[in-house]
């Protein structure tokens, strides 16, 4: 089992490291946009979406990598003052009544979300350049299952915090 966490804690390690190279992507379209925009009076057709779906790839990846580290909003004045268990007992039941269900809606929803843009071939109407939508949607997609799984792996964790008194590993 430490195997498979360490495999799930590494993949989301990864998630958080692209994630980190599509910011920089992000800023650069940004600037190249804005200079091509103000200084030289042409602005782009792609830059918008580009920078739209570069966000959301950051935003996508990150939260694999901030639930890993454990970044996620809390109350902290009343979280980091209880026991351990104390605190696994409120994530375990968070995951099991709160965030499984919704990541399972936010699967299904993105699982047809992306099936339809890989049948109709969508694109994005909001220019004249229409990028597909597609290879976006499955990002997201990925995204979700690759939080759910280390969801999953978190929650084992707390599971055995809350049984065992310790941490696993």
């Amino acid at each position: 089992m430490k195997k498979l966490l360490k495999v799930i804690d590494d993949i989301s390690g990864w998630a958080g490291r692209i994630a980190s190279w599509f910011c920089i992507t992000l800023v650069l379209v940004i600037v190249y946009d804005v200079i091509a925009r103000y200084v030289f009076n042409a602005p782009t057709i792609w830059g918008y979406e580009t920078a739209v779906m570069l966000g959301c790839t950051v935003y996508v990846l990150g939260w694999v990598f901030t639930h890993m580290k454990h970044g996620h909003v809390r109350i902290d004045v009343i979280y980091s003052r209880l026991s351990a268990r104390k605190r696994a007992f409120i994530d375990v039941t968070g995951t099991f009544f709160i965030f499984s269900p919704l990541l399972i809606v936010f699967i299904a929803g993105s699982y047809s979300q992306a099936w339809h843009a890989w049948s109709i071939g969508e694109v994005a109407l909001e220019s004249y350049w229409y990028p597909p939508l597609a290879p976006l949607r499955t990002v997201v997609l990925v995204g979700f299952c690759l939080l759910a799984f280390q969801a999953a792996a978190q929650f084992f964790r707390d599971s055995y915090i809350l049984i065992r008194g310790k941490p696993y590993d």
